[in-house]
């Protein structure tokens, strides 16, 4: 009897695919599977959970493994599940690892998280994982951490079909780690990040992003476990209802 094939592991991520926490993720989940990459073309960082309808889609075929596509995240994993590897379904999706922190209102702008989100959708666990600092920085240390995170988590009984993970990976090299720890999504607020400019012709332009950014939430939220150094793995739901209110919204007259 001929062993079994190793499971299929699809990674993906909105930085492009020549990002360097992409080829990290990949050479991490190669000890847990058979790896196979589809990725942006290009940048697609806030690109959310776009789907792309209005034009067609152009695919490129780096080598059998590995897959480009010039459209989002959420393209890719779409694309890689139900036609690149129909033969052999993705076991897990990998979306990342993130030039940039993913936490709190974050989730709902982030390409990276959307890849893991569109996975759950169809049906297939997911992780999405990002490197909290401002730059790459210390990102190459930690390709024995995400091997063991991701290694951790497939070995545990799925919590739910509508659930995934959003990891963020502290700020520091990854032997300074203090540790993991399971939290809630913070709240951000920005401050001056819609600026109106002027061109070198003199006309009028508006600029989102920059400014800064302040958190707040609760004891256990991400951006607190990752600002002291610590890991942070945030189990999140593609049922967005607002549970504690429904009652409360129930017993509004609307619409009578």
């Amino acid at each position: 009897m001929s062993a079994p094939s190793p499971p299929v592991l699809l990674c993906t991520n909105d930085d492009g695919i020549h990002a360097p926490g992409l080829a990290l993720l990949a050479e991490a989940a190669g000890a847990h599977g058979d790896v196979r990459v589809v990725a942006p073309d290009r940048q697609q960082s806030a690109s959310s959970h776009a789907l792309t309808l209005h034009r067609p889609l152009r695919l490129t075929t780096v080598d059998e493994r590995t897959h480009t596509i010039d459209g989002t995240p959420t393209d890719c994993v779409l694309i890689g599940i139900r036609d690149l590897f129909t033969n052999r379904p993705p076991s897990v999706v990998l979306s990342g690892v993130n030039h940039g922190p993913n936490m709190g209102e974050d989730v709902l702008y982030s390409g990276t998280v959307a890849g893991a989100m569109e996975a759950a959708i169809l049906g297939i666990p997911a992780l999405a994982i990002s490197y909290a600092g401002p730059d790459t920085g210390h990102l190459d240390t930690y390709g024995a951490l995400v091997a063991q995170l991701i290694g951790d988590i497939l070995s545990r009984k799925r919590v739910s079909p509508q659930t995934f993970f959003n990891i963020n990976l502290p700020d520091c090299a990854a032997g300074e780690v203090k540790g993991t720890v399971v939290t809630t999504l913070g709240r951000r607020v920005y401050h001056d990040s819609l600026a109106r400019r002027l061109d070198p012709r003199g006309r009028e332009y508006l600029w989102i992003g920059g400014g800064r950014s302040d958190w707040s939430g609760r004891e256990d939220s991400d951006f607190r476990a990752v600002r002291a150094g610590y890991v942070s793995i945030t189990p999140l739901r593609l049922d967005l209802t607002d549970f504690e209110s429904l009652e409360e919204v129930r017993s509004w007259s609307l619409g009578t």
